[in-house]
C-alpha cells in the first residue's frame, strides 16, 4: 500500500465485548465486584505489614510489594473492561492503548521478578537460616524491591517506542479483551514477522524466573524433607505454601498467555485465560495470603479493627 494513502489510526476498537444492555450489565455486576475485592483485599494486606512490627522482615515486605502492585497490575485494564461493558462505544486511543500495554506489562514483569526475589529469600531463609540475617538485610530488600521496580519498567520502553512508531491504517479491531502485543502488532501496516521477535523475548524473560523459582523451590522441599522434626517440617512447608500458590497461579496464566507461540486457542477459551491472567490470579493473592498465615491474619484484624474504631469515632 501506498504510504500516501494510508490514514492513520486515532483509535481502537474492543469487538469482543457483548453489545450494551445484552448481557453486558450481567458481567459488569461480578466483574466490578471483583476488582473492588481486588483493591481493598491487597492494600489491607499492603496496610497490615506496614503497621505491624512484627511484619517487618525481608519476607512480609515483599508480599506488601507485591500486593501493592496487585493494586495497580489490575486497574491499569479492569477499569477500562468495565466501562467497555456499559458503553456503546467500546474504544480506546492509540495512546491510551499503548499507556495500557506499558503499564499492565511492566507491572507484570515486575511482578514476575518480585516473585522470583520471594523465592530466593525463602532459599536462604531455609537453606542457610544460620546467614539469614547476614545476607537478607532490611537495606537488600528495599533494594531488591526497587530494582524489580527500575528493570521492569525500563524493560518495556523499546517495546512500546517501537510499536507506536509502527503505521496503523486500518482495521482497527482488536479481538481481545484489552490491548495487549500480539493483537495490536497484528493491526499494523507493515511486516508483523516481529510478533514472533517479542515472543521468543517474552518466552525468555518468563522462563528465566520460572526457572530460578522452581530450582529454588525444588531445593527448598528436599532440605525440608530432611528435617527430622514433624513440626518444623510442617512450619517450615506453611511459610513456603503461599508462595507456591501465588507462583503456580501466576506463571500458570503468564504461560498460557504468551509461551503458546503460533498455537491459537478458540475465542472463547482465549477470553477466558486472558480473564484469568488479568483478573483471577490478582483475586486469589489477598485470599491465599490471609488463610494461610496466621500472623497476616492477626495484622488484617487489628487493620480492620482500627478501621472500624476510626469510623465509630469519626461518626460520633
Amino acid at each position: 500500500m501506498d504510504p500516501e494513502n494510508q490514514t492513520g489510526v486515532a483509535e481502537f476498537y474492543f469487538s469482543d465485548f457483548p453489545p450494551f444492555g445484552n448481557g453486558s450489565l450481567l458481567l459488569f455486576t461480578p466483574l466490578l465486584f471483583i476488582y473492588a475485592f481486588i483493591i481493598v483485599g491487597n492494600f489491607t494486606i499492603f496496610s497490615a505489614v506496614r503497621l505491624d512490627t512484627r511484619l517487618h522482615n525481608p519476607m512480609y515486605n515483599l508480599i506488601s510489594t507485591f500486593s501493592f502492585l496487585e493494586v495497580w497490575y489490575t486497574t491499569a485494564t479492569i477499569p477500562k473492561m468495565l466501562s467497555n461493558l456499559i458503553s456503546e462505544k467500546k474504544t480506546i486511543s492509540f495512546t491510551g492503548c499503548l499507556l495500557q500495554m506499558y503499564f499492565f506489562h511492566s507491572l507484570g514483569v515486575t511482578e514476575a521478578l518480585v516473585l522470583t526475589v520471594m523465592a530466593i529469600d525463602r532459599y536462604i531463609a531455609i537453606c542457610n537460616p544460620l546467614r539469614y540475617a547476614i545476607i537478607m538485610t532490611p537495606r537488600l530488600c528495599v533494594q531488591l524491591s526497587t530494582g524489580s521496580c527500575i528493570f521492569g519498567f525500563l524493560m518495556l520502553l523499546p517495546e512500546i517506542v517501537w510499536i507506536s512508531t509502527l503505521p496503523f491504517c486500518g482495521p482497527n479491531q482488536i479481538h481481545q479483551l484489552f490491548c495487549d502485543f500480539e493483537p495490536v502488532l497484528r493491526l499494523a501496516c507493515t511486516d508483523t514477522s516481529m510478533i514472533l521477535v517479542e515472543d521468543v523475548i517474552h518466552a525468555i524473560s518468563i522462563l528465566t524466573s520460572v526457572t530460578v523459582i522452581s530450582l529454588s523451590y525444588l531445593r527448598i522441599i528436599t532440605v525440608i524433607l530432611r528435617i527430622p522434626s514433624g513440626a518444623s517440617r510442617q512450619k517450615a512447608f506453611s511459610t513456603c505454601a503461599a508462595h507456591i500458590t501465588i507462583f503456580l497461579l501466576f506463571f500458570g496464566s503468564v504461560a498460557l498467555m504468551y509461551l503458546r507461540f503460533s498455537v491459537t486457542f478458540p475465542p472463547l477459551l482465549d477470553k477466558a485465560i486472558a480473564l484469568m491472567f488479568a483478573v483471577l490470579a490478582p483475586l486469589f493473592n489477598p485470599i491465599i495470603y490471609s488463610l494461610r498465615n496466621k500472623d497476616m491474619k492477626d495484622a488484617i484484624r487489628k487493620v480492620l479493627c482500627f478501621r472500624s474504631m476510626f469510623n465509630v469515632s469519626g461518626s460520633q
